[in-house]
């Protein structure tokens, strides 16, 4: 019998779903509100410079384990009872992935492993028994992805029944295997390699659904800090905190969202190569914003139960955590506009200035810290918004 799924599950180019983001897909999504909150709280629990390690993995290897789902689903249409079938399985891989974030690095280590290879090696294992008989060379490119996705798997069990000074080293040299893989191709002798040029993607379903990937990264950071808050008796500094935690997630949606998802989509849609282009933009180069928003809501947490705080560790998160936003988004706006926003470029400068002078004046504790911060990134969004309209004043003229 032939191999492959006998029913066509590959999303229809010739119809209003082509593009369209399915319920199923964000139902999906919410089993990440609780990795990123199991993220924020390890990484607040562990301000140490292995903690930060540690955490550089887990964040590459969830956004990994989520963009990877997403590039998938642009080639299958989820509507489809298979497809949806598939993802809600997924999804259940993805939670007790999740649950297990916290002790990734102790008791829950072959769980956190387990469930991160199966999501990872079930979901390609799907694609290619699912295009094999409708989509050949989609099948063939999956193929080799699984073959690569399967030797990183390897290393990420081995790591997790090994003694715990093994786990780290071969943890990262899966990550690093991942990304070698991407960036050649993923070859394998007598079977050729990926060719991105041939692929063809729908950019609106893909720059959305990292959209909304990156508007559920907001909303944990908030979740976080309302439920700190909310532990907390109320005076001045826990209610300028709250005030400041929501103002910094405001200016980090605003430029993020003020136009970023509507170029996205234009700048694939005409691209001679938008699969490569796709993936530079939002594999690669949206890592550190989703990065820089759950380390947010780590420096607001900070902020909340400590205010009065001066130390090189809230430093580094407070000031850290939107230099890291603010790098992504000038690099996606690189990457699809041609151009470096120079809004955002004049605050990375100035996140630089004031992390130096916090680092030498006691006057900066991490209330007053988060303050400036949040103040920097709201001039930022101004500053984007009146560029952006000077431009269009500019082109409709």
């Amino acid at each position: 019998m032939a191999f492959g799924m006998a029913r066509d599950v590959l999303r229809p180019s010739d119809s209003s779903r082509a593009d369209r983001v399915t319920y199923v897909e964000l139902f999906f999504d919410l089993m990440f509100v609780l990795a990123l909150t199991q993220l924020s709280a390890y990484l607040y629990e562990n301000q140490t410079p292995l903690g930060a390690f540690e955490g550089i993995i887990m964040v590459c290897a969830l956004w990994w384990a989520w963009v990877s789902t997403t590039w998938v689903t642009n080639w299958l249409d989820p509507v489809k009872l298979p497809v949806r079938g598939a993802v809600v399985a997924l999804g259940f891989v993805a939670l007790v992935m999740s649950v297990s974030i916290a002790e990734a690095f102790g008791d829950r280590a072959w769980a956190f492993a387990l469930s991160y290879v199966v999501l990872q090696v079930g979901r390609t294992a799907f694609i290619v028994w699912a295009t094999a008989r409708h989509a050949r060379r989609v099948a063939h490119d999956f193929a080799l992805i699984l073959g690569w996705t399967a030797a990183g798997g390897a290393l990420w069990i081995v790591g997790a029944v090994l003694p715990h000074a093994w786990q780290l080293p071969l943890w990262t040299a899966a990550l690093a295997l991942q990304l070698l893989g991407t960036t050649l191709g993923y070859p394998i002798p007598g079977r050729g390699k990926v060719l991105l040029r041939s692929w063809d993607l729908s950019g609106p379903h893909i720059a959305e659904r990292t959209s909304l990937f990156v508007l559920i990264a907001v909303g944990e950071g908030l979740l976080i800090t309302g439920l700190a808050f909310v532990e907390k008796e109320s005076s001045a500094s826990s209610v300028a905190s709250l005030v400041t935690a929501f103002v910094t997630a405001a200016a980090a949606w605003w430029i993020y969202f003020d136009h970023g998802e509507r170029i996205g989509a234009e700048a694939i849609e005409a691209s001679d190569e938008p699969a490569r282009l796709a993936r530079t933009a939002y594999t690669w180069v949206h890592l550190p914003i989703i990065a820089g928003i759950v380390l947010m809501s780590v420096g607001d947490k900070e902020m909340l139960s400590h205010p009065d705080q001066r130390s090189v560790s809230a430093t580094t998160v407070i000031v850290g955590a939107p230099m890291l936003f603010l790098a992504g988004t000038a690099l996606f706006r690189r990457t699809l506009e041609r151009r470096w926003s120079r809004a955002q470029l004049i605050g990375l400068v100035g996140l630089v200035a004031l992390a130096g002078v916090a680092f030498f004046l006691p006057f900066f504790d991490a209330l007053r810290l988060s303050i400036a911060a949040a103040v920097l990134l709201v001039g930022v969004a101004a500053g984007e918004t009146v560029e952006r309209i000077r431009r269009g004043r500019r082109a409709g003229g």
